[in-house]
This record gives structure tokens, sequence and C-alpha cells, in this order.
């Protein structure tokens, strides 16, 4: 699972900075952010599964389908499932959230070389990455809040992004939007879940008897 924490990007500045003498544009991984053609490998839509509507507004170029039961687990919030989503990162929500890192990490910058306060260029490919990753946690979180689910707690919650992040920053513009999918844990969350009505529950129980008698 990706997680967030401005903590450790604080800390890799911190970082950067201690070793900031003998630091080089040719040695930021390869894991952060260039100028190059960006290219990510499409992951396939799987097999199956029920079609989740989302309880308001939607979100731009977002699916959830609910998979399989999940066996063994159990949740306060009812049946708990995996849920395969795909969803659009919003390039203006990665730059915002770049803007927001780079100016946390000025505050804090003191490389050699540069006056304090200053992120050298050679640091900027790498609060990218931090961006898209920053980006990526919020739209996923916004998709389980759009379709109404919540993450199962602890060791549970399992959430997994397909897509290689490596592979996402591989020549990334800041500001394009680019498409992910995941799966996660979760359960439907009954505070987010439509009212239904006592005539529905009514036709509801009718259909279900019916289907019982004709088995």
């Amino acid at each position: 699972m990706i997680k967030s924490s401005m903590m450790k990007i604080l800390a890799v500045i911190a970082l950067m900075t201690t070793a900031s003498q003998g630091f080089t544009a040719q040695r930021v991984p390869q894991t952060s952010c260039g100028a190059l053609g960006m290219v990510v490998e499409a992951f396939p839509e799987p097999e199956g599964g029920v079609e989740v509507s989302p309880v308001g507004s939607s979100l731009p170029g977002s699916r959830v389908k609910q998979m399989e039961e999940l066996k063994g687990v159990k949740s306060d919030l009812g049946t708990p499932y995996e849920f395969w989503l795909t969803a659009e990162v919003d390039g203006t929500l990665v730059k915002e959230v770049r803007t927001t890192i780079l100016k946390d990490a000025s505050k804090k910058a003191n490389f050699p070389g540069f006056r304090k306060g200053q992120v050298p260029p050679y640091a900027l490919p790498k609060m990218t990455t931090f961006a898209v990753q920053e980006a990526i946690i919020k739209t996923v979180q916004a998709v389980v809040d759009c379709y109404g689910l919540k993450e199962l707690e602890g060791d549970d919650g399992k959430v997994e992004v397909k897509e290689d992040l490596e592979d996402i920053c591989k020549g990334y513009n800041v500001g394009d939007p680019f498409q992910i999918t995941a799966t996660i844990n979760a359960a439907y969350d009954p505070a987010k879940q439509p009212a239904v009505s006592e005539e529905e529950e009514v036709i509801d129980a009718e259909v279900v008897e019916e289907k019982v008698n004709e088995s």
C-alpha cells in the first residue's frame, strides 16, 4: 500500500541536504519523474464482479467493481469484499501537491552552494515523485468515499495500486492526468448508503420470498 507521510518527505530533504556535497544530477534515482515520454503499462480489468454505483457525484474516469468476499475477515461495517477500481488522477492535483511539498521543503532546505531555503534543480524530480505518489493516495481515497465504501482497518485494510510508481514517473509532465487501477479491501459504509423506504423493503422481501418458493 502506498502511504502518505509529509514527515518522510522532510526527512528525505534533510538527508539530501547532508549528502549534497557529492550529489550530482546523474545520481537521481530512476524512480524520479523526468521529462521523457510517459509510458505506463495498462492493467486489464478483471472478469466478473458487480459494478458499484457512486453514492453522490461521480469522479471522471472512475469505476468500481465488487469482487470476491473476503473469507476469514470480519468487519463491524458488514461483509468485507475486495474491490477493483480505476480512476483518473487529476494533473491539477499533482501540481497543487507538488507546490505544497516544495514550499514545505524550502522551509528546511539548506544545501551547500545554494542560498538557504532554495531547493536545487537536482532535487526537483524527487519532489515530483512525492507529488505523484500523494496524488494517487488522495485519488484512491476520493474514489472510496464517492462509492460509499470504507477501507478495512489494520492489516486487513490492504490497498494495492497496480501501476508501478517508477513507470508512472518516467517522463511524467507535471499537470498531465493519468489513469490508475487498484484493489482495496473494504466494506460498504452504512452511513453513506442511500436510505431505503419501508415500501421498497417490503417489495424486496416479497421478491426474495418468491425466489425461495420457486426454488
